[in-house]
């Protein structure tokens, strides 16, 4: 080979290596921690990643990694540097800043540096009853066999409602995991069960493909005695049910640190909100996310996030600022 080929040879390797290099030094990596492989929330991981992924041309990669829990991901923030995204409810945030409950005996002025981005689809209740009204109101459940599972916020919820609203006596609350609450519903075993997770749920929609359902709707003045965050499942969510079903839910919000540059922050939320609706077409729960769920947030937002808010003029309170 002369010389002068073998010269420009290397020249062009030269070249293209160093483009390659440029690429990997403009890539900027974000670990994303929700939940457990399986989950309706380590799915919207996967989906979130690819938003991201597709809304950046691949410039911003988001890595998933399992979680047992928002208590775990809120705790990871005393020693996560760099770009850590997670997701928890708001409670937990709230929680942490306070030193109270899970975090009482484990404090770290690192939670200080907790910064909101943006709200996910938040765990909702469901009272679903083999009924073909389609809407009901809470006293439906009376004299009903009831399954509301063990153990989750879904179970404690529904422990609390059924309480708060004096029903506890009036129902039987089945012992059975949560799990067979659709086959123990078409089997006639129990009337209802109660699950919370974002929706559309799978277990409900299987429900309603295969049998009549109603879900309990409850009135402002329900909402307001749970202390809950309103939560509407607009109509059609569900096969046969035809109107609203105003509920409640639990927000959940994915948060970072202040370790996270502003750029960075302000990349991930603006993507997030831009790819919200085509996410929307490959999942429908993400069409449940609207930019009031931004006040639910505890502590105060990234400074990359509130800029993209203010320049797509979104009101934001003035307590995330």
């Amino acid at each position: 080979m002369p010389r002068s080929t073998r010269t420009l040879l290397a020249a062009t390797t030269a070249i293209l290596m160093g483009g390659m290099a440029l690429h990997a030094q403009a890539e900027t990596r974000v670990t994303y921690k929700s939940a457990s492989a399986g989950t309706a929330y380590y799915q919207m991981g996967v989906e979130l990643a690819e938003g991201i992924r597709q809304g950046t041309d691949g410039e911003v990669v988001v890595t998933l990694e399992e979680s047992q829990g928002s208590i775990q991901n809120v705790m990871e923030v005393m020693a996560r540097q760099g770009n850590y995204v997670f997701t928890t409810p708001p409670g937990l945030v709230e929680s942490a800043l306070e030193g109270k409950g899970p975090f009482a005996k484990r404090q770290s002025p690192r939670f200080e540096d907790i910064r909101g981005l943006f709200p996910i689809p938040a765990i909702t209740m469901h009272f679903v009853l083999a009924d073909e009204a389609g809407v009901v109101g809470l006293d439906a459940l009376k004299d009903k066999k009831i399954l509301i599972g063990q153990g989750t916020f879904g179970a404690r919820e529904a422990q609390r409602y059924l309480e708060l609203f004096e029903l506890i006596d009036t129902v039987d609350v089945a012992n059975a995991s949560i799990g067979s609450g659709p086959d123990a519903l078409k089997n006639g075993q129990i009337d209802a069960f109660v699950t919370s997770s974002s929706f559309p749920t799978p277990n409900v929609i299987e429900t309603a493909a295969s049998m009549p359902i109603s879900l309990v709707s409850l009135t402002d003045e329900q909402i307001g005695q749970t202390g809950a965050a309103h939560q509407t499942i607009p109509a059609g969510t569900y096969a046969g049910i035809e109107e609203d079903v105003e509920t409640t839910s639990l927000p959940v919000i994915a948060y970072t640190t202040t370790s996270m540059d502003e750029d960075t922050a302000y990349t991930l939320t603006r993507t997030f909100w831009e790819r919200r609706d085509a996410m929307a077409e490959e999942a429908a729960w993400w069409d449940s996310i609207t930019h009031d769920m931004i006040g639910n947030i505890a502590g105060t937002l990234h400074p990359g996030a509130l800029r993209y808010y203010d320049e797509a003029g979104i009101e934001i309170p003035d307590e995330l600022r």
